[in-house]
Parts: C-alpha cells; sequence; structure tokens
C-alpha cells in the first residue's frame, strides 16, 4: 500500500476505529508469537527463560530508549521536516490522546511487537532475520527512504540491546515503550507528525 493512500485512509478512521484496529493488529501479532512459541521453542522454560527482570537489564532498556528519542528529536530540529513525513499517520494516531492512553498503547505495541520479533524471531533465526522483518512489518514507512533507513537503523540496535542483555526480552520490550511512549507524547503535546 502506498503511502498517500494508507495515509488517506487512516484520515478518514474516526478515533475509536483508529483504536480498533491498532489493538486488533496487537492482537494479531501476539497470537502468531504465541503459536510460533510452541513450534519453535522445546519446552515453556526455555521460553519463559527471555523474561529476567532486574534492575541493571531494565536500566539499558531505558537508557537506550532514552537516547535513541534525544537522537530522533535532534534529527527532527536539523533536518528538513519532510523527513518524518510520514503522511500523518503518527499524528493521527497520537495528537488526541490521553496522557494514559498514550502509556498504555506505547506498553501494548512494546509487549507484542517484542515478543515477536526479538523473543520468537531473533532468538530463533538470528538479529538480521528479526531486524528486516521488523522493517518489513512496518510497512507504512517504506514510501519514504529516510524513515524505512530510521526504523531499519532502530531494528538493528534493538536487536543489538537484545543480544548484549543475553536475550532479555524485558529489555527490548522496556526501551521499544520509552521510544513509542516519549515519541507519543511529543507528538501529542508539540502536535509534529514525527516517526
Amino acid at each position: 500500500m502506498r503511502k498517500n493512500k494508507q495515509s488517506d485512509v487512516i484520515k478518514q478512521l474516526s478515533k475509536r476505529e483508529l483504536t480498533f484496529h491498532l489493538y486488533i493488529t496487537q492482537v494479531i501479532i501476539l497470537t502468531i508469537s504465541i503459536i510460533s512459541s510452541i513450534f519453535l521453542f522445546h519446552d515453556y522454560q526455555s521460553f519463559f527463560h527471555l523474561f529476567k527482570v532486574n534492575s541493571s537489564i531494565l536500566s539499558l532498556g531505558v537508557v537506550s530508549g532514552i537516547i535513541i528519542v534525544i537522537l530522533d528529536l535532534i534529527l527532527m530540529r536539523v533536518l528538513p521536516q519532510h523527513y518524518y513525513d510520514d503522511g500523518g499517520v503518527n499524528e493521527k494516531i497520537f495528537k488526541d490522546r490521553s496522557f494514559l492512553e498514550i502509556l498504555f498503547l506505547a506498553a501494548v505495541i512494546a509487549f507484542s511487537e517484542e515478543l515477536l520479533f526479538r523473543g520468537v524471531i531473533q532468538t530463533n533465526f538470528g538479529m538480521v532475520i528479526a531486524s528486516i522483518v521488523f522493517a518489513i512489518a512496518h510497512i507504512r514507512y517504506w514510501g519514504h527512504w529516510f524513515l524505512i533507513v530510521n526504523i531499519v537503523v532502530l531494528s538493528f540496535l534493538m536487536g543489538l540491546v537484545y543480544e548484549i542483555s543475553d536475550h532479555n526480552v524485558v529489555t527490548t520490550i522496556v526501551m521499544h515503550f520509552i521510544v513509542d511512549f516519549l515519541l507519543g507524547l511529543s507528538i501529542k503535546y508539540n502536535n509534529k507528525t514525527i516517526k
């Protein structure tokens, strides 16, 4: 689907319809994760081993997420505005949501996407495959060279953090959440179209 066509469709959706589609997409991603985990992991223990909670790992996710957001915000200031133009999709998703809605949406997206892309795909097929599939799944960025490069680099960074954390999916969930949440708040309060 071309960027303009997709953004036109999204602009016609009400907030309620858009929210429904966002959450249905996350349910589909979670379902794919669960079903594929049944076949790709030898036992439940190896799957649940991906979820390790400790302060140093979480701080890696938080610090990495904040660094990415800072770099992205700097690039938004120095690069021409059209570099971050996704056709108004992210603005439509975030600008009229409450703080708590953005918090919850970012948490659901981070959990479902990182469970699939890092927890299932990267664990079983490697970082390159996971990063490529992550970029392919973000089809709405395909129409713009800078946004697709941005999402590919972000995906590889998340994959690298996943490797550094010894395959701890909690780290990349936290990292992804920080990025989506803070950039979502930036859209809400600055009313700018950003990644």
